[in-house]
C-alpha cells in the first residue's frame, strides 16, 4: 500500500507543504494513471478509496482551490476528467459517476490544492453521495437575490 509524504515545494514567493505538488513532481510515490498538459490523475490511497477505479484529478501546479484558478486550470482538470469518465463506462462498465470537490476552509478541504474525486458509480452499489440534510446557515431572500443579480451579471459580459 502507497503512503504519501508530502515535501516542501517552493511557489513563486510562499513555501508550501503539499502531498499533490509533490505527487505531481514526482518526489511522492503514487500511483498516477494520467497527465495532460496542466492536469494529473492519479489512484487515491486505498483506505481512502471510495470505490474500485475512484481517481482523484488535479492541477500540477499549487493552486489551493477554485478561487485561485483560471479558466485553463479548470478546463485542462475538467478534460482530463471527462477523459477519465468515458473510460470508467467503457472498461469498467460504471453507470455514471460523482465528481466530489470540496474549496475552501468552510468545505472540510482536507488538502489545500485544487483536485476533484471522480467516483465511479454502479446501480445498486449501496454508496451515496448526495448530502441528507442542509446547511443551517440562513441567509435573507434580499441577499440571495444580489448574489443571482450579480452572477447573472458577470454571465452576461463574458
Amino acid at each position: 500500500m502507497l503512503r504519501y509524504r508530502s515535501r516542501l515545494r517552493h511557489t513563486k514567493h510562499v513555501t508550501i507543504d503539499c502531498v499533490i505538488c509533490s505527487i505531481a513532481s514526482g518526489d511522492t510515490p503514487a500511483t498516477v494513471v494520467g497527465r495532460s498538459r496542466g492536469a494529473l490523475a492519479f489512484l487515491p490511497l486505498e483506505a481512502d478509496s471510495l470505490a474500485p477505479c475512484h481517481l482523484v484529478v488535479a492541477t500540477d501546479h499549487h493552486l489551493p482551490d477554485i478561487l485561485a484558478a483560471t479558466a485553463d486550470d479548470l478546463a485542462a482538470v475538467m478534460a482530463l476528467m471527462q477523459r477519465a469518465a468515458r473510460v470508467m463506462g467503457d472498461v469498467v462498465g460504471a453507470g455514471g459517476v460523482d465528481i466530489l470537490s470540496a474549496n475552501g476552509p468552510a468545505s472540510e478541504q482536507s488538502v489545500r490544492h485544487l483536485h476533484l474525486h471522480l467516483v465511479p458509480r454502479w446501480r445498486d452499489d449501496g454508496f451515496t453521495t448526495w448530502p441528507s440534510g442542509r446547511s443551517r446557515h440562513v441567509a435573507s431572500d434580499h441577499a440571495v437575490l444580489d448574489v443571482i443579480e450579480a452572477l447573472l451579471a458577470v454571465a452576461e459580459h463574458q
